[in-house]
């Protein structure tokens, strides 16, 4: 039941590694005893309960009353309490939006989510589109919103898990119809549920701060880089990725600026980009390709604000990973996840051209050095596990560093018909399907690698953690095997912060799709000048199989989306949550002065200079990160740069940016100024293009 176990069970799910597979009793299955989705069993989906089941969790309603700005006869705000789905508030449809309704519980307590009925009279007149929801102690002061967004247009019941916090008084209030049917609000019944402890000190943990409530599930986000909005997609449905005819996505964009939610089909393009390889091109494009529709290639362009289409693969694929080189190209490789096996056709490598709009085959980067030994390939006899999600990274000179996420790794050159070299294994690592890698260091050539698992399902994760650091192209690399993470974790996110350490957040010990069991809740962050793990505030809710996460122009953390197993599936998160880091923090917990970037040209050559002025707090420092997305915890975008300022007068500096593209590579970067204690700035938008 979505929204109430992970309240009650953060610590144990998160403090105890369990000793053997989760069951789940056979008859809480998704659609059958039998079958599988994605190589999950059904029987090992948990199903989604009656809501009489979730409600019978609430907290009692005795003696609470409700306030509202207006009802209509018949229709009266107090019937959102009165423990009946036959009844309903409805607003006057004659005052305008927004509409709120005020739940007051008589005594202050610890709350972390609501559920909201909508009306069951089979009119979806009044369904809540654009909300925000309140909390207070007093029915006055209401502070920020603990969470915003954009409810889906159905009757099923709604879930909303926040940050906990002391509360008597619930607000809900509505900014839109979910249909655009009106200017007025139903509501059958809301109900409040407790939560056990408030969050820890965000001076040294960090912060859980607003709820983002989705109209899909986000497996797929991006940075669109001219406003800062995230962008997100499912696949054809908002909440499932099975059944469909291949030809549209479901697509969100959240705006941190003005903290609403837009929803999009897009058709024109003909393309499911569910399970797609992505990555953002030297024009600050994304780029999807493959995935559902397997020859699709889908793009996203910020100044049309559209997606047109792309030249096709010329292998079907899906699960492959994409990632842009330092000529502005894009790799791709593996993926036989969708367009069938690939024991007589392996998935090798192609290479795409922005200039023509065409894929090239790469013969000569071959996938077979990069699989994994999944179990699930051998009981099958072809390849479908062992050439998914690989951890690719442009580098110098159209080089591409395979760095897993099997043990071996490897080099790929794109000139001509492609190249291969073997770069060694990842010193005593396992194979580790759904870990993550990131390069947090790119002038050092800097990767850090965590996690994962030896097989894609029905496995436990590991909490291994290695440093590679690459030299030349097809140079072997040094690996490092550092410290373990506190936790275990497969199908976790990873995020490179403005002051070069790194967040991860999420993940399962457990590692089976499309269940919420065995999270691990406690995110850590990694410090690269000690090399260790630190536990930060724990999440609210589940980030799983099918979650994403980003840094955003803030300097805050974006987390969503796990699930997206159906209509009857528990786990589906239509949600996310965003993180605040210790950095945005005084030693009080009060929040930190913040230096601001005044100015700063949007464009820069590798190699050239930036003159930047700032005020506020004395800056020392400044960092350049690549804007990213991401999906199935892959993210072959992000970056760090640091950059060593020249003092050019009071509040203005100069810094120079790599010469190399293969280390600077072209495409639009987040730029940041750091205090001396490691306080960003709100990012600028720099586009790095080749000389």
């Amino acid at each position: 039941m979505r929204g109430l176990l992970p309240l009650l069970l953060c610590s144990a799910w998160s403090l105890a590694a369990p000793q053997a597979a989760p069951q789940i009793a056979p008859d809480r299955n998704v659609l059958a005893k039998s079958g599988t989705l994605d190589g999950v069993q059904l029987s090992a989906i948990p199903a989604k309960p009656a809501v009489a089941e979730v409600v019978a969790a609430a907290i009692p309603r005795d003696g609470w009353t409700v306030t509202c700005d207006s009802s209509q006869d018949g229709n009266a705000c107090s019937n959102a309490i009165d423990g009946s789905a036959d009844t309903f508030w409805l607003s006057n449809s004659n005052a305008a939006l927004p509409q709120s309704i005020v739940v007051d519980m008589q005594t202050t307590r610890i709350v972390g989510n609501i559920t909201i009925e909508p009306r069951q009279d089979g009119s979806s007149d009044g369904n809540i589109g654009q909300h925000q929801i309140f909390l207070s102690e007093d029915g006055t002061n209401w502070g920020n919103p603990v969470a915003v967004g954009r409810y889906y247009d159905d009757n099923k019941l709604r879930t909303t898990i926040f940050t906990p916090g002391n509360a008597r008084y619930v607000k809900i209030t509505s900014l839109s119809e979910a249909g655009n049917r009106g200017s007025f609000v139903s509501i059958a019944e809301v109900n409040v549920y407790d939560a056990t402890d408030l969050p820890p000190s965000p001076a040294t943990a960090g912060s859980w701060g607003l709820t983002v409530d989705l109209p899909l599930v986000p497996v797929s986000a991006a940075v669109e880089w001219s406003s800062g909005r995230l962008l997100l997609w499912s696949s054809f449905s908002w909440n499932g990725f099975v059944g469909g005819n291949g030809d549209m996505t479901v697509t969100a964009s959240y705006d941190p600026a003005t903290q609403l939610v837009s929803e999009r089909t897009v058709t024109n393009t003909g393309h499911d980009m569910f399970c797609e390889g992505l990555s953002l091109d030297a024009d600050g494009r994304i780029v999807a390709a493959g995935g559902n529709n397997d020859y699709g290639t889908s793009i996203y362009d910020s100044t049309s604000d559209g997606w047109t289409s792309g030249g096709r693969l010329l292998k079907p694929r899906g699960y492959q990973a994409q990632a842009t080189l330092s000529d502005g190209r894009l790799f791709t490789i593996g993926a036989s996840w969708s367009g069938g096996s690939s024991s007589d056709n392996p998935k090798d490598g192609e290479i795409y051209d922005t200039a023509t709009n065409a894929w090239s085959a790469l013969p000569g980067c071959p996938v077979a050095p990069m699989l994994t030994s999944d179990p699930e390939d051998k009981t099958l006899g072809h390849i479908y596990r062992g050439d998914n999600h690989g951890w690719l990274f442009g580098w110098k000179n159209g080089s591409v560093f395979q760095a897993g996420p099997a043990v071996a790794m490897n080099w790929y050159g794109t000139s001509g018909t492609g190249t291969q070299a073997a770069a060694g294994n990842r010193a005593s690592d396992t194979d580790s399907m759904c870990g993550s890698a990131v390069m947090y260091d790119a002038v050092a050539g800097k990767i850090l690698t965590l996690g994962g698992a030896p097989a894609y399902v029905n496995t436990y994760s590991t909490a291994n953690a290695h440093i590679i650091t690459l030299s030349d192209p097809d140079t072997a690399p040094t690996v490092a095997t550092i410290n373990s993470m506190a936790y275990p974790r497969a199908f976790q996110n990873s995020i490179i912060l403005p002051d070069g350490k790194v967040f991860i957040t999420g993940g399962q010990y457990y590692a089976v799709g499309f269940t919420d069991q065995t999270p691990q809740l406690v995110p850590e962050m990694w410090d690269p000048a000690t090399q260790a793990f630190t536990q930060m505030a724990p999440i609210s809710m589940p980030r799983n199989y099918h979650s994403t996460g980003l840094l955003m122009p803030d300097a805050m953390v974006y987390n969503g989306g796990g699930g997206l197993c159906g209509d009857n599936c528990d786990t589906n998160h239509p949600d996310a949550q965003i993180y605040t880091p210790p950095y945005l923090y005084n030693a009080d917990g009060s929040l930190a002065a913040r230096p601001v970037i005044e100015s700063v040209a949007g464009t820069v050559a590798v190699g050239g200079q930036l003159t930047i002025t700032t005020s506020g707090p004395a800056v020392t420092g400044f960092a350049l990160i690549r804007l990213s997305s991401t999906t199935h915890t892959v993210n072959t975008d992000q970056r760090r740069i640091a950059l060593t300022p020249a003092v050019a007068g009071d509040g203005s500096f100069t810094v120079t940016v790599p010469a190399d593209p293969g280390v600077a590579l072209p495409g639009y970067w987040y730029l940041f100024a750091l205090t001396e204690t490691g306080v960003p700035s709100v990012a600028k938008f720099v586009k790095v293009t080749l000389a």
